[in-house]
């Protein structure tokens, strides 16, 4: 892995949403950076979730220590308020009330979204799941951690979407979860700026995690093979990135002394790798945005 030299050592961060994907690798990558994370999720070993993969946070809690920090896994589902309450309560007594950083990565709804289909033909029931699980967890985990960090008067919360604009994703539901993150992190912005917390959106790109990498057939190894594949969308997977960039984006900008100057905004991965300099832990750049200019994909 492409050594990544950034220092959050002393810093205690909670990575909500923790299991896989961006939410594995933000993690990781605090954690590569000297923080204690607490990675939660509801898959444990032995116990999965709904989505019934293989992954746990109790993984994702070791590959943190590994890289350098400190792991800890809770199972939390973040849809309960007393779950969380207890999770708070845990952090604020084993850290002494310090939390300096929340990832908001909770998402849940890969099984969920109709694609292609109408709003008045998509499952409702399931629909109103993916808000439950998005809108419901954010707010809920934001509204306990803002606490911690309004009582010490400093502190960052982020929350990971998709997209940086408020335009159509392809279908509503989708679109209602991932477009709310974004003004949720605008809106906290403004009540929490005279208490010294800072409050962004941070989108990855075409986001190599392990479920795409199963969608398309190949492994991290030989992940080029999927852009020849004929599957859809193939094509632009040449641009993906893995979910480290987006971890190295967020741990830039935690550890940058300057990043309340950006309270509120909506940031990219590929963006905050213009601003830092950083690499994917393949030594790549991928930049979404200006592929997707190049590309007409539409906004990112």
């Amino acid at each position: 892995m492409n050594t990544f030299t950034t220092n959050l050592r002393g810093k205690v961060a909670l990575v909500a949403g923790a299991t896989r994907g961006a939410g594995r690798g933000i993690a990781v990558m605090l954690g590569e950076a000297g923080a204690t994370v607490y990675c939660t999720g509801r898959s444990i070993r032995g116990l999965p979730s709904d989505l019934n993969r293989s992954e746990t946070i109790e993984d994702t809690a070791d590959m943190v220590t590994a890289h350098g920090g400190h792991g800890i896994a809770i199972q939390v589902d973040h849809t309960d308020e007393q779950q969380v309450q207890k999770l708070m309560k845990r952090i604020m007594d084993e850290q002494n009330g310090q939390l300096d950083i929340l990832v908001n990565d909770i998402w849940g709804g890969e099984k969920l979204t109709e694609w292609e289909t109408p709003f008045w033909q998509h499952s409702l029931a399931n629909g109103l799941l993916i808000q439950d699980r998005v809108l419901k967890t954010h707010l809920i985990t934001s509204h306990y951690a803002a606490a911690l960090m309004t009582a010490r008067g400093c502190g960052m919360i982020i929350e990971v979407t998709d997209g940086t604009d408020y335009s159509y994703r392809g279908n509503l539901y989708y679109s209602l979860a991932k477009i709310a993150p974004i003004h949720m992190a605008a809106a906290m912005a403004v009540d929490l700026c005279p208490y010294g917390v800072t409050t962004v959106s941070v989108t990855p790109g075409f986001l190599r995690s392990e479920e795409m990498l199963e969608h398309y057939g190949v492994t991290e190894a030989n992940w080029m093979d999927a852009v020849q594949g004929g599957k859809q969308h193939a094509e632009h997977f040449s641009e993906s990135e893995t979910p480290y960039f987006v971890g190295r984006a967020i741990t830039s900008l935690a550890a940058d002394p300057e990043a309340s100057n950006r309270s509120g905004q909506a940031l990219s991965s590929w963006g905050l790798s213009d601003v830092y300099g950083f690499t994917d832990v393949d030594g790549r750049r991928p930049h979404w945005g200006n592929y997707a200019a190049a590309h007409g994909l539409g906004p990112a």
